[in-house]
């Protein structure tokens, strides 16, 4: 797919099965994380890749991390954290390492982060997968980060969940750049 494309008409794809993606795919996609914009070059993202049994831990990660925040919780409640990884056949964890850096503010770094994790979502859609980046209360648990073994100076920015998209995409939604640009005098 044409960049320009790519750009102009991702969408996020919430259902998606296997397959997941290829070795191939993979490789790409991860090239495209490595080229986001990055104020002083500080390169302030890394990725876990999660799949196969991996996204069977992690459900174990993120229900135990619920039932510690609420212990009141209902086993069809647990196990609604239990699942939330089997959504997608292969999940990357978008994670930002925030360094001191008198020129790069904690803001900047993860905004890189980000850029980095929206290129990828963006090249899965250019390689025809669905892409849908989660973010919510087990990117930010500490027990979460601490089980995924992030150091202190780590934050999840997201859980980029990837493979098949098991629906047609939706169509773009029709968006005016009057609504958005204007000039300034």
């Amino acid at each position: 797919m044409e960049a320009l494309s790519a750009l102009k008409n991702r969408v996020s794809c919430a259902k998606v099965k296997a397959p997941a993606p290829t070795k191939q795919q993979l490789d790409e996609i991860e090239r495209c994380a490595l080229r986001a914009a990055d104020h002083g070059k500080l390169r302030p993202w890394r990725y876990l890749r999660v799949q196969g049994d991996g996204l069977v831990r992690l459900g174990k990660v993120f229900a135990k991390a619920a039932l510690d925040q609420d212990p009141g919780l209902t086993q069809a409640q647990q196990q609604r954290y239990v699942n939330m990884p089997l959504r997608a056949p292969f999940i990357y964890v978008a994670i930002c390492r925030v360094e001191q850096n008198p020129k790069v503010p904690r803001d900047e770094q993860m905004m890189a982060a980000a850029c980095s994790a929206q290129n990828m979502i963006t090249a899965a859609f250019a390689l025809g997968l669905g892409a849908y980046w989660r973010s919510g209360a087990m990117a930010w648990d500490s027990r979460v980060k601490k089980a995924l073994n992030l150091a202190v100076n780590e934050e999840i920015i997201g859980f980029i969940y990837l493979g098949t998209p098991a629906l047609d995409s939706r169509p773009t939604p029709e968006l005016q750049v009057a609504d958005f640009f204007e000039d300034w005098n």
